[in-house]
């Protein structure tokens, strides 16, 4: 087996928020990818719009820099556990991993997920302890809680000797003692080229390549990013792919792609170990192998865990249908989710009775609601259910999704989270306070207990509470939990919202809507106040009449309207609502318009 000294594969795994794209930012910079006069935006991996909006990673890249002659490929990964696809499928590609740790937050949901994915595959891992330039740091109680985790997910004793380097991404300095700074990023290279082992194989051995994921492009089509495992392979060379339903399909690699800080390169071959883009293979799917046609011997891929939570997306036919969105067809929706199947291996998309409604299940309500978001600015427009979660029989039993949350909240916050958690099956399983006053409380809970609780979470704390969640895994049913306690104000007929009509209404409860905006029948325009839904004519104009009484003409004084986003919305709809998706508009509707249809219905339940 020869051993690639001139080459290291890593991943950068962590929770949500902690610095993985920062710190790959200033790797890029001090490696000398940038020009010294280029201008180069803030997290710069974060390419997609949602990403940059939302401050979070949402697909895994790949990247790669030189370290003294010495190619580190790196690939960025989500921290949030709804894509834990994406990470899962990556860490086949790379040898060992970053494992970044805020200095303050320590060990987080997700960095128990991430760790424990990596050591299920066997990879070193570094340990950085980021953001040690914070005022309130706390780098020796966070390794501390990083080895207790290592000893929880039942590491093995070479997985424990792991390197540990602190370090601030956003100043761009890495240190083996956290009590001095450092002028850059040294010690972190120098650890991963002493720690993380070289790729290993036989480059005369029949080709071996494992691809990972997919990306797509206008030009050349589908583009399968892989690591060759075994022997080499040249541009316009003939391989066979070995398909996932057991077929053989021989094709053509027509261009192959290294790469080179943020660019892909074409290059004329690969060996070993080497993280490459090749285009041509037109049928290509993750976890797909590529062989030589004579040595036919396709590779395991890792299992993705299933999905947790399922919802119907379903043609939009409200009275407003086809105003806004350029895809508004079943053909439409069908074509663009099973699409979405080739590069999300964690979603599943099922045909219904009905040719206009698909059942989609994924991860989590992120996960969805990303996929909704995405779906809207591309210009698709169709309605989507309320999340459910999914139900599994176990030996004749009824078992539910749990997860493990935790909650970070000042002290005075305890009672009302402990108040509104009960009734929601939450069963505490400890509380850790800590000297500013704070307390780290962690649950397990059903997931449909979670379903609607975030808002109502950050209401109660006013903003100052902190709430993460991962899935624990599956448990006898919990009994019953109440459903929202409020009704829907929903609109009376089709026209434009009036103040006065608003005016007459808001004193029912709060309003999603401001005047002038355009409503019909069965929309949902506000929140009650009491747990039934009422109906009002938000379009009602005041009559005018040739008698004046005094004060009667005075400004009508509205309370500013609750805007929701997408992901509140999904939490506030019932069983017996929709969420109406365009490229302009979220709109909340009763699956049934009519008020007479909806009473009828019902009535015979």
């Amino acid at each position: 087996m020869n051993e690639r000294n001139d080459l290291r594969n890593i991943a950068i795994i962590a929770h949500v928020d902690h610095g993985k794209t920062t710190l790959v930012d200033q790797m890029l910079r001090q490696s000398g990818i940038f020009r010294a006069n280029e201008q180069v935006m803030e997290r710069v991996m974060d390419s997609n719009d949602l990403e940059r909006e939302r401050g979070i990673t949402i697909l895994a890249k790949n990247t790669a820099v030189r370290y003294k002659d010495i190619k580190i490929n790196i690939v960025d990964t989500p921290g949030h556990a709804d894509f834990g696809g994406e990470v899962e499928r990556i860490l086949m590609m790379v040898d060992g991993v970053l494992l970044l740790v805020d200095a303050f937050e320590g060990c987080m949901p997700q960095t128990r997920f991430v760790l424990k994915k990596a050591l299920s595959l066997n990879k070193q891992a570094i340990v950085v302890v980021n953001k040690v330039d914070r005022p309130d740091a706390r780098p020796e109680e966070v390794i501390d809680e990083v080895l207790e985790l290592f000893i929880e997910l039942g590491a093995e004793d070479h997985h424990l000797d792991f390197p540990i380097v602190y370090a601030s991404g956003r100043d761009g300095y890495a240190t083996l003692d956290h009590k001095y700074e450092t002028e850059d990023l040294t010690a972190l290279f120098e650890t991963i080229i002493e720690t993380v082992p070289a790729p290993k194989g036989d480059p005369e051995a029949p080709l071996q390549i494992l691809f990972s994921n997919i990306d797509y492009d206008d030009y050349v089509g589908r583009i399968g990013i892989g690591r060759v495992e075994r022997g080499s392979v040249k541009t316009g060379q003939q391989v066979a792919l070995c398909k996932n339903d057991g077929t053989t399909v021989i094709t053509k690699i027509s261009r192959l792609y290294q790469f080179e800080g943020l660019k892909r390169v074409e290059a004329p071959g690969a060996s070993v170990g080497d993280i490459i883009a090749v285009t041509g293979l037109s049928d290509l799917n993750i976890g797909e192998t590529a062989c030589d046609e004579l040595c036919i011997e396709p590779l395991p891929f890792v299992k993705i865990d299933e999905p947790t939570v399922t919802m119907q997306f379903i043609v939009n036919a409200s009275p407003f249908a086809g105003r806004e969105g350029r895809y508004v067809t079943s053909r439409n929706l069908r074509e663009r989710l099973f699409k979405e199947l080739e590069t999300n291996l964690s979603l599943r998309v099922e045909e219904t009775d009905s040719p206009d409604m698909f059942k989609i299940s994924g991860r989590g309500e992120l996960h969805l609601s990303i996929l909704i978001e995405t779906m809207r600015r591309q210009g698709y427009e169709f309605a989507v259910s309320r999340p459910k979660v999914i139900f599994k029989h176990i030996d004749g039993e009824l078992y539910e999704p749990i997860e493990l949350l935790f909650i970070d909240v000042p002290e005075s916050y305890m009672g009302v989270v402990m108040e509104k958690l009960g009734p929601r099956k939450a069963e505490l399983q400890n509380v850790t306070p800590d000297d500013r006053g704070s307390l780290r409380m962690e649950f397990k809970i059903p997931a449909r207990g979670l379903m609607g609780y975030r808002s109502e979470f950050m209401t109660d704390t006013k903003g100052n509470g902190i709430l993460n969640h991962i899935f624990s895994g599956y448990e006898p049913y919990k009994g019953d939990i109440a459903d929202r306690q409020r009704g829907s104000i929903v609109a009376h007929e089709t026209g434009e919202a009036t103040t006065y009509g608003l005016f007459n209404a808001q004193e029912r409860g709060n309003l999603f809507i401001g005047p002038g905006v355009p409503v019909y029948e069965g929309m949902i325009v506000g929140e009650n106040a009491k747990s039934d839904d009422l109906v009002v004519n938000v379009c009602k104009k005041k009559h005018i009449t040739n008698m004046r009484a005094s004060g009667s003409d005075e400004a009508l004084r509205l309370t500013p309207p609750v805007e929701l986003s997408l992901e509140q919305s999904l939490e506030f709809i019932a069983d017996d609502e929709l969420v109406e998706v365009t490229p302009k508009n979220i709109r909340l509707r009763k699956m049934t318009l009519n008020k007479d249809q909806r009473a009828k219905l019902f009535n015979r339940q």
